[in-house]
């Protein structure tokens, strides 16, 4: 059986602790303009110290459940979020349970909105590198079930990834078998984050081969910045014969940029990408990507989030689920035809 946790601040404790008022703690946490900066970061601060949670409405008699899970992304904006959203929110609709989902952006104030969150719901996942930082996911986790999914890991805590440098590896080992020399790497390689395990499984294989990247185009997993980078790499004259982009939205923005400038692709730049999206197999010439379980990953989640709202022992051990290389006809070899797909299985590999 889980643990009983220690009892709960309230408070009066952090009124207490930062020696305000109740009413200018509850401003404080709601992010209300009329508490002073300095008086609000000393709320904060004593709730922090004092593994404070807000209860919410639903929350008002002891015992009772809200029914309701949380989920925290950085956005919703292309597929990739898209299809976790909806992978976590049919998972806790066949069990009954409705989502709230809060987006933690560069922009937001994280703190805040993720303590209101745990205030409301039963659990809570945070997926994908966000706003949050890991020590308030800690702290989260002294009070509410918490799991989380392609981020780092928070220990003795549940954990999805879909594996990223095993495949990562292995696309980058095809271009190198296909000629390919001179390679640059096009994403934001951010530590513990899904691109940030792509680079290393691409550096890997070029030290392995004696070789370095190019250049590396850290920028942001958007079309825009795709094709801002085929357009800097031509106006700069940098040589390259294959792009390995961090995902499918920068590879097809740099593809078209690229030939919509005159490059033919693969025969002067090969360009792959990850995620496979839908139109990676529709564009000419097809993308060469990789697939990921991204709904899975996020009905896994919500059902493990369920699992421990119920009662059960966290498994400290991560779960990592199978990415599957996609060859169409964008990384330059032979490739199958109209409408087929090679699809090679990397082993698993433990996230670290």
């Amino acid at each position: 059986m889980r643990s009983t946790p220690d009892r709960a601040a309230t408070i009066y404790a952090v009124a207490q602790r930062a020696g305000v008022s109740t009413a200018t703690v509850s401003r404080a946490l709601a992010g209300s303009e009329k508490v002073a900066p300095r008086t609000r970061e000393a709320v904060l601060a004593a709730a922090r110290e004092l593994h404070y949670v807000p209860d919410g409405a639903a929350r008002a008699l002891a015992g009772r459940r809200t029914n309701a899970l949380g989920l925290v992304l950085p956005h919703i904006d292309g597929p990739y979020y898209a299809a976790v959203l909806v992978g976590f929110e049919m998972a806790a609709s066949d069990l009954g349970l409705s989502v709230v989902l809060d987006l933690a952006g560069p922009d937001t104030d994280p703190d805040r909105a993720v303590r209101q969150l745990a205030g409301t719901v039963d659990g809570v996942a945070f997926m994908a590198r966000s706003a949050v930082e890991d020590e308030l996911i800690v702290e989260i986790a002294t009070r509410r079930p918490v799991v989380v999914a392609a981020r780092s890991r928070i220990p003795g805590r549940d954990a999805f990834y879909a594996e990223n440098t095993v495949a990562a590896a292995r696309l980058t080992a095809h271009l190198l078998e296909s000629g390919r020399r001179r390679l640059a790497f096009v994403g934001r390689p951010e530590p513990d984050s899904d691109i940030g395990a792509r680079h290393e499984g691409f550096r890997n294989v070029l030290a392995d081969a004696g070789l370095a990247p190019v250049a590396t185009f850290a920028v942001d997993p958007v079309e825009e910045e795709g094709a801002e980078v085929a357009r800097e790499l031509l106006e700069d004259g940098v040589d390259v014969d294959a792009i390995v982009c961090g995902n499918d939205q920068l590879a097809l923005a740099v593809m078209h940029e690229l030939q919509e400038r005159g490059v033919d692709v693969p025969s002067t730049i090969a360009v792959v990408g990850w995620d496979d999206v839908h139109a990676s197999r529709y564009v000419r010439p097809g993308l060469t990507t990789v697939a990921q379980p991204v709904e899975e990953l996020g009905a896994l989640a919500a059902r493990r989030l369920a699992e421990l709202v119920d009662g059960a022992d966290p498994v400290p051990e991560a779960v990592v689920l199978d990415s599957r290389i996609v060859h169409r006809a964008s990384c330059g070899c032979a490739h199958p035809g109209r409408g087929e797909e090679l699809v090679v299985d990397p082993s698993p590999q433990e996230h670290p």
